[in-house]
């Protein structure tokens, strides 16, 4: 179990070989401690439709994918052989099921997911109790293990060769950078100590990445009175 949350969050990196793929990626890191998980409640609701609207206001009937910053992650798929019509970038998946309506899955992935709509950026929250070792985005030798299921039931994957994963020391946790995460960091109703990481890239700048960030704290800080709440901006280099 991680006791040092400030040292844990200190140690997240970022690999070379990330860099200098994405020179422009940068990640902002959260950890929030004394969280009040369960399922969907008010607060979710009204950021969730909030997030909808705005979405709905800004891409109209048009397509997503010709926004700067998901376009800008379509290329970044590309960079390491994914294929982003068939594996989109999180940020998009989300925000092309806004015309029938964003799931409502849990207390703590409502937030997140509300702001990932709201500012266009991947965004995932992860139980921090699970975590083996640091976090770090990496390019993926293809023996990682990744705990995911397959039909039901829990399956083990490993990622392609190059693929970009972010992983701890017992396996990964994140494919295709922000497309799909492991079942056993996953959120759960039981959650109390979580880790959200914000992906920008080039056309998303600083100011923005706060901005999301700032949003992402002020929920958690709403919905769990009392959180401990730290931040990181982590670059490659």
């Amino acid at each position: 179990m991680i006791t040092d949350v400030a040292g844990w969050l200190g140690s997240a990196a970022i690999d070379p070989a990330v860099h200098t793929l994405r020179p422009d990626y940068r990640a902002l890191l959260i950890t929030a401690e004394g969280l009040r998980p369960g399922p969907s409640d008010e607060l979710g609701e009204r950021l969730l439709a909030d997030a909808e609207s705005a979405a709905r206001e800004r891409f109209g009937d048009g397509p997503v994918e010709e926004h700067p910053h998901l376009a800008a992650w379509r290329e970044a798929f590309r960079g390491f052989g994914a294929k982003p019509q068939r594996t989109r970038p999180g940020a998009e998946a989300l925000l092309r099921r806004v015309g029938a309506g964003l799931p409502r899955v849990d207390r703590l992935t409502d937030l997140y997911n509300a702001v990932s709509v709201a500012h266009a950026l991947p965004l995932g929250g992860e139980d921090l109790d699970h975590y083996r070792g640091p976090a770090r985005l990496v390019r993926a030798t293809g023996d990682e293990t990744f705990e995911t299921t397959a039909g039901g039931e829990a399956a083990v994957e490993h990622p392609a060769s190059g693929e970009v994963v972010w992983r701890d020391d017992a396996g990964v946790t994140c494919r295709r950078w922000n497309w799909r995460q492991c079942t056993r960091t996953r959120l759960t109703h039981t959650t109390t100590r979580a880790f959200f990481v914000l992906d920008a890239l080039g056309p998303l700048d600083d100011i923005a990445l706060k901005a999301a960030g700032d949003q992402l704290s002020e929920a958690l800080a709403e919905s769990s009175p009392g959180v401990r709440i730290a931040s990181r901006l982590v670059a490659g280099g």
